[in-house]
């Protein structure tokens, strides 16, 4: 398997090109190949696939096996990678996630290279029920959650994906 090795803000992921499709042990291939003492080490397995929504799509399996529905990190480094190997001449492009559909990219050259890259991942999605979390409110924005004798206060957002955003000092 030929692949490359890509971060985006120290979010780092393994990017495969040239599958038809994920393969049918993708999620153990993410497990093993993601593992940072006797893998790659990686916070993701990207494969760039064929889209009949966009110029790309990208499926991203997580380091436990599962698939991310979408991660601004990885859509980045996609748009870096099919610029920077000529798969695609224009600056605006279009990549496909499974979170959050097709998503507009504009990218910044230096030297003809991609030097930045700008996603707009949308409105952020608060609601409880539609992160999803368990708590069945409007918005979940510094809400109290005990562990281990402490409280701590979280945000519940997804950008296609769900988050928990803890503040610390």
């Amino acid at each position: 398997m030929k692949f490359t090795k890509m971060h985006g803000l120290g979010n780092d992921f393994i990017i495969v090109y040239g599958e038809k499709e994920l393969p049918e042990n993708a999620s153990e291939l993410a497990i093993q190949l993601c593992d940072r003492y006797f893998g790659i080490g990686a916070d993701g397995l990207v494969y760039i696939v064929p889209s009949d929504k966009a110029d790309f799509k990208m499926r991203i399996m997580n380091p436990d096996g599962s698939e991310a529905e979408q991660c601004g990190n990885a859509i980045r480094c996609v748009a870096k990678y099919v610029y920077d190997r000529g798969m695609i001449d224009r600056t605006d492009i279009s990549i496909e996630t499974i979170g959050a559909g097709a998503q507009s990219l504009q990218l910044n050259l230096k030297d003809g290279k991609v030097d930045m890259v700008r996603v707009d991942m949308g409105a952020p999605i608060l609601k409880g029920l539609e992160v999803p979390t368990t708590i069945d409110q409007d918005r979940i924005v510094d809400y109290p959650i005990e562990s281990e004798g402490q409280t701590f206060n979280f945000t519940a957002v997804s950008m296609g994906n769900p988050h928990c955003i803890i503040y610390v000092d």
